[in-house]
C-alpha cells in the first residue's frame, strides 16, 4: 500500500508526539532529537519538525524565512461517530477550533494539535462515499 506523508512544523515536537499518539492513535516511527520526528497511522506518515530545528523540513527557505506552524491546510481522520470522538478529546482537554459542520458528505470538525496545526475529524454520512 502507498504511505502518504504530511509534514508539520510544531513548536515542541515532544508536545506534538505525546498528542498524535495519546489522542490520534498514531505510533511513532522514529524520534531521533528534539527537532523532529516520523509518527505513522495506517497509510499516512506523519513528519514533525521544529522551526530551525537544525536540517531538513523545518529550516528557512531563502525567500520564505523559517516555516511556522498554523494556517488551513489539514489532513482528515475519518471517524465512525464524530460526536462520540469529539466528547472523548474534549473531556481530556483537546483544542476544537469551531463547531461541528454537516455537508453533502457528512460531519466534520477541526482539532488542533498543541502548536496550532489542523486535523480534521470526518464522519461521511450514512450510506455515503468514503472519507478520503
Amino acid at each position: 500500500m502507498a504511505t502518504t506523508s504530511v509534514r508539520y512544523i510544531v513548536e515542541d515536537v515532544g508536545a506534538a508526539v505525546d498528542f498524535y499518539t495519546s489522542y490520534l492513535g498514531f505510533e511513532v516511527q522514529m524520534h531521533p532529537g528534539p527537532g523532529f520526528a516520523m509518527l505513522t497511522r495506517g497509510d499516512l506518515r506523519l513528519l514533525l519538525n521544529s522551526p530551525g530545528g537544525g536540517g531538513g523540513g523545518g529550516e528557512a527557505v531563502s525567500d520564505r524565512g523559517v516555516p511556522t506552524p498554523g494556517g488551513w491546510n489539514r489532513f482528515q481522520i475519518a471517524v465512525e461517530d464524530l460526536d462520540r470522538a469529539v466528547e472523548q478529546l474534549e473531556d481530556r482537554g483537546a483544542s476544537i477550533r469551531h463547531e461541528m459542520v454537516t455537508g453533502r458528505g457528512g460531519k466534520q470538525l477541526l482539532l488542533e494539535d498543541p502548536s496550532g496545526n489542523l486535523i480534521e475529524l470526518f464522519e461521511p454520512l450514512e450510506g455515503g462515499g468514503r472519507a478520503s
